[in-house]
């Protein structure tokens, strides 16, 4: 080989290598340019958390409200961390809910779809989990206009009537018998009774003492809803949910509600079946499915998945928000006389309260109204998930962050309120502010596109029971206990509940 050769292939190799080195630096600065921020990245503050795992060493997963208002005085209303790979930022006063649920509501209104959520729902059919687009807007008009609109919430007014007369008579019972009235207890069964009237034409009742098959399906859906499955933050080790058995009981549960599902259904369907004086709510919905009115075809599944909406979100709050009521009212006797003057006085002569008599009741209504403030029966909202980048107080939040909104700290917080902690009803006497999505102080049913459709629903059913409960009794505190020795320790799961039952002495008024 002569030495020009050795030369050509010498500078061949150099060229080689420049031309190597000029398409590598190429695609640097291309990859550069495509992930790197529009200027420096600002997330909101929040703890350090751990490589991998993130903050999930830290997070209290059964009192997370409280985790939330401790670190806010930390961090302020706004803050981030991180479970496994997912982004987490909680805003916690009315102005930055505000920005959420009504400013930037439409990068904020898609719903976080976590394992027991999505099966449970069938994969987000319902209303609640689907995410935002033309078919949740469908979803929504059909409980809004046909399942849960002012006229139809008004015609299971008898329903209601009903059921209340029928707990009356029970905790009548129960006080001539000089027993203790396990209110928690009762209340599940009013509800439960009352919402499957509603949605099904039949009561699920247990024998005596016992729960219902109803209720044991509505505690173990709750309980997979609020479950923790590692596929949710760690997709890679997400096995590990079949290993310990949660998949295993996800299935189970989903199986057996859809059981019930299909029971239901072809009860209705069945053509021997007595027709009933007034549509229960599956009526209205297979009518719809033969209509075939939407952009999609209404199935078997969409029903189902409607269903479990109606009995998850239907039994519970109104339940947990009665029990709260009438925690907060034994605790502060001159508040219980008050709004029992008001009733008695308003009411005189009557037998039984309609809910037509509840409308000038404007001390039983701040009751209401501070129940809400102090027990929100959903304290963080169902979480939300950004769809696209966006920023909020200066702070930059990303697409697909989870975004927790803590009604809980909202509603306790000394900016906003006087004596925030304390059951003050009076605060409402003079006071313009409304639970139904306008004033962000006090959104127990959230606000925006994705306010709870139930709204109308649930406050009728609470206003109703709680009327009623205070106008035919005198309620005391057995064995000698006194305001301050009930608790108020709570339950969390998908409601919050009071965590030890609520039983007081009833004594005849009426």
């Amino acid at each position: 080989m002569t030495k020009q050769q050795i030369r050509e292939i010498k500078l061949n190799k150099t060229k080689m290598l420049l031309f190597i080195l000029f398409i590598a630096s190429i695609s640097l600065i291309f990859l550069y340019l495509k992930t790197r921020k529009p200027g420096p990245f600002r997330p909101p503050p929040g703890p350090e958390g751990l490589p991998i795992i993130g903050n999930l060493h830290q997070f209290d997963s059964l009192n997370p409200h409280l985790y939330f208002t401790n670190l806010s005085k930390i961090y302020g209303p706004i803050f981030s961390f991180r479970l496994g790979n997912r982004s987490i930022v909680v805003v916690q006063s009315a102005k930055t809910a505000k920005e959420v649920l009504h400013t930037q509501d439409k990068n904020f209104c898609n719903r976080l779809m976590l394992s027991g959520g999505k099966r449970l729902s069938y994969n987000g059919l319902d209303v609640v989990f689907s995410s935002y687009g033309e078919y949740y807007r469908e979803i929504k008009k059909i409980f809004v206009v046909h399942l849960l609109s002012s006229k139809r919430v008004q015609s299971f007014a008898p329903i209601r009537e009903e059921e209340v007369s029928r707990i009356i008579q029970r905790i009548s019972c129960i006080s001539s018998e000089n027993k203790v009235v396990n209110l928690s207890e009762l209340l599940v069964n009013y509800a439960s009774s009352s919402i499957c009237r509603i949605a099904f034409g039949k009561r699920y009742e247990g024998e005596k003492g016992s729960r219902s098959r109803f209720h044991d399906l509505l505690i173990e859906a709750q309980a997979m809803f609020a479950g923790f499955f590692f596929r949710d933050y760690f997709p890679y080790i997400g096995w590990i949910d079949k290993l310990n058995g949660k998949y295993s009981k996800l299935e189970k549960t989903f199986k057996k509600l859809e059981e019930f599902y299909e029971e239901i259904i072809d009860e209705h369907l069945d053509i021997k079946r007595p027709k009933s004086e007034q549509e229960d709510m599956v009526d209205i919905l297979l009518h719809l499915k033969k209509q075939r009115s939407f952009s999609f075809e209404l199935t078997m599944d969409h029903i189902k998945a409607m269903l479990m909406d109606i009995i998850i979100a239907g039994t519970d709050t109104s339940t947990a928000m009665v029990v709260w009521a009438m925690t907060e009212l034994i605790k502060n006797p001159n508040a219980m006389e008050k709004v029992q003057e008001e009733i008695r006085n308003t009411v005189r002569g009557k037998g039984y309260i309609e809910e037509s008599d509840l409308l000038d009741l404007k001390y039983f209504n701040a009751v209401v109204k501070e129940t809400f403030r102090l027990h929100p029966a959903t304290p963080l909202l169902v979480p939300r998930e950004t769809l696209q980048n966006t920023t909020i107080e200066g702070y930059d939040i990303q697409s697909t962050t989870i975004v927790y909104v803590n009604l809980w700290a909202i509603s306790r917080d000394p900016e906003t309120w006087k004596d925030p902690d304390l059951f003050i009803p009076e605060r409402f006497l003079e006071s313009s502010v409304n639970f139904l999505g306008q004033d962000f102080e006090l959104i127990p049913f959230g606000a925006g596109r994705r306010i709870c459709p139930g709204l109308q629903l649930g406050v009728a059913s609470l206003e109703l029971v709680l009327a009623n409960f205070l106008y035919h009794f005198d309620w005391g505190l057995p064995n000698g206990l006194k305001g301050e020795d009930i608790d108020t320790d709570v339950q969390l799961g998908v409601v919050m509940h009071k965590k030890n039952p609520l039983c007081l002495v009833a004594n005849k008024y009426l």
